[in-house]
């Protein structure tokens, strides 16, 4: 059995729960072997996985229907069930795979043999290092356990992290405060985040302390408890900096490390720490390393085909052989 809580944000629960709970009472009607209460704006839920992932999936659907109509009836909880969850979801993605319920809806899932083996070492392991080229979703994948695990409340805050390498000295001398002066750098993960939190949500979050970023330089001192801890673009951190890192972890936290060895951007590419720091640490118990390929790439078709000629091309420069 699961337990799950569901928080209905930017929307009154009413809208959704109908009056005398008429219209939250016929969808739990649809689920007799689980236990439903809902309070306020939070919905208690206790039953197996894909039960309960279909709960959600049948709320998110709710309020994309009450956004379109001013009222709610119970013919619309009805409606949603003349489709089976096989034709919602295709027999490819398993119920098993989905990792989260992003906005409107979207179902995020791991796609590819890689990404299910970085979401299985995420529930055996404290430390997870994916490594991998780029467009394979080893961040993307990361970030959606992360807001899983925040929604779950399973920890109480979420930090993502990233070595601002290009700015180097200067970014002291950049406009705006920490967040502002490290945004460009942390694009990748915003993104990730304004898909699967609501942007008035995300805005709270962050504003509360709940969601934080912070560079790399200035973890130092910290212990970070009961929190999901994600580090990108590891392959540009120093070995001495990636120590520091590693060793802020505290008790019930959760640290992802992701990063790609062909694109270090350090002036010399032998400082970079992340191979060095993971041969030392990688037989440690509560420690997994995921090697991503371009068999993930799940970005354009072009990409897995750049990523390819790039090696090939490096790989001949070197002198080394390319088979």
């Amino acid at each position: 059995m699961t337990d799950r809580i569901i928080v209905l944000e930017e929307i009154d629960p009413v809208d959704i729960y109908g009056v005398n709970n008429k219209i939250i009472d016929r969808l739990i009607s649809y689920y007799p072997k689980m236990k439903v209460a809902a309070r306020g704006s939070e919905i208690f839920l206790r039953g197996s996985e894909e039960e309960i992932h279909s709960f959600e999936s049948k709320i998110e659907a709710l309020i994309m229907v009450r956004r379109k109509k001013r009222r709610l009836n119970e013919d619309d909880v009805d409606k949603l069930f003349e489709h089976t969850v096989s034709q919602e979801i295709p027999e490819e993605d398993s119920n098993e795979n989905i990792i989260v319920f992003g906005n409107e809806g979207k179902i995020v899932r791991a796609r590819t043999k890689n990404q299910i083996k970085l979401v299985e070492a995420y529930g055996k392991s404290d430390l997870v290092f994916a490594l991998g080229p780029a467009g394979t979703g080893k961040t993307y994948t990361a970030i959606a356990l992360a807001v899983r695990a925040l929604k779950n409340r399973e920890v109480k805050k979420l930090i993502l992290t990233r070595p601002a390498v290009e700015a180097g000295e200067r970014l002291g001398f950049l406009p705006g405060d920490m967040r502002e002066k490290l945004d460009p750098y942390l694009q990748p993960l915003y993104d990730a985040l304004r898909d699967m939190i609501p942007p008035k949500r995300l805005a709270d979050l962050m504003e509360e302390g709940i969601i934080q970023i912070a560079p790399l330089a200035f973890m130092r001192g910290r212990t970070l408890e009961s929190a999901f801890v994600i580090l990108d673009e590891a392959q540009n951190t120093t070995m001495g900096q990636l120590k520091m890192f590693l060793t802020r972890m505290g008790n019930n936290s959760k640290f992802i490390v992701t990063g790609d060895a062909t694109q270090i951007d350090l002036p010399k590419k032998s400082d970079s720490g992340l191979k060095k720091g993971i041969a030392l640490v990688e037989n440690l118990k509560g420690v997994s390393v995921i090697n991503f390929d371009r068999e993930d790439i799940v970005r354009h078709p072009l990409v897995s085909q750049i990523v390819m000629a790039f090696e090939n091309g490096e790989g001949k420069e070197s002198g080394q052989s390319v088979e």
